[in-house]
């Protein structure tokens, strides 16, 4: 009974633990030598940096700092570009999953918000990138995956058209084939044309020749031993 009432008694302390944990005010917590307001300060003072850039300062950073600020710059440029000029501040949110760290600051934009990241290795808290992306809502996202869906369809659909034309034609070279073949026979000479012209003439006569026979037997009431034809004239 002990051990029961010991074994309550653990679990219980343990919740109550888990729900301090989760109570935990982030601006208390130390991240790894960084505080709450420092990245939130460095989240806020880079933003301020990009919204006061001139041309001439975003084209030096191009040339000459580190690839993540200059992908940062043409992110900013990008975000300006679609979602309008840096209004003020939003939301600011530290996340901590495994072996990364994330201070993401939201932005309000002329058009849209847009939440700005900065995503570290939680246990050097070295700097891996800086995101900038726009926010949208459950019902943008859903249209912007059917989209998208819809899209792979049609080109996999127009990929199975063009197959089907491809075994299509394979079906019609072999005619086109024996077609370019039939051209290329040498045609009859004169001598042999002339040759079967005459076999058929000959043909012709000898049917005619034994049409007339019949015609004079059955007039005469004899058969068609009793004479011969041995000439026809046309006239």
């Amino acid at each position: 009974m002990k051990k029961k009432i010991f074994l309550i008694a653990v679990l219980c302390l343990c919740m109550l633990g888990l729900a301090a944990c989760s109570k935990t005010d982030p601006t208390t917590v130390d991240y790894n030598g960084y505080s709450y307001d420092d990245l939130k300060t460095n989240c806020q003072g880079t933003v301020q940096t990009l919204a006061s850039m001139t041309d001439e300062d975003k084209q030096y950073y191009l040339e000459n700092s580190t690839e993540i600020i200059a992908n940062l710059i043409t992110r900013w440029e990008d975000a300006v570009e679609e979602y309008g000029s840096f209004v003020d501040f939003g939301d600011f949110e530290i996340t901590k999953s495994g072996k990364t760290l994330t201070a993401a600051q939201t932005l309000h934009m002329e058009d849209r918000d847009v939440i700005l990241t900065y995503v570290y290795t939680y246990y050097s808290m070295e700097l891996e990138d800086i995101t900038i992306d726009g926010v949208y809502s459950v019902g943008e996202k859903m249209s912007t995956a059917l989209m998208n869906t819809l899209m792979g369809m049609l080109v996999v659909f127009c990929v199975l058209i063009i197959i089907s034309l491809i075994i299509y034609c394979f079906n019609i070279f072999p005619y086109l084939e024996k077609k370019k073949a039939a051209k290329s026979e040498p045609a009859k000479s004169d001598v042999v044309t002339q040759i079967e012209v005459r076999e058929e003439q000959q043909t012709d006569d000898g049917e005619l020749i034994a049409v007339i026979a019949a015609a004079i037997a059955a007039a005469e009431g004899t058969s068609t031993d009793g004479f011969v034809v041995r000439s026809i004239r046309r006239r």
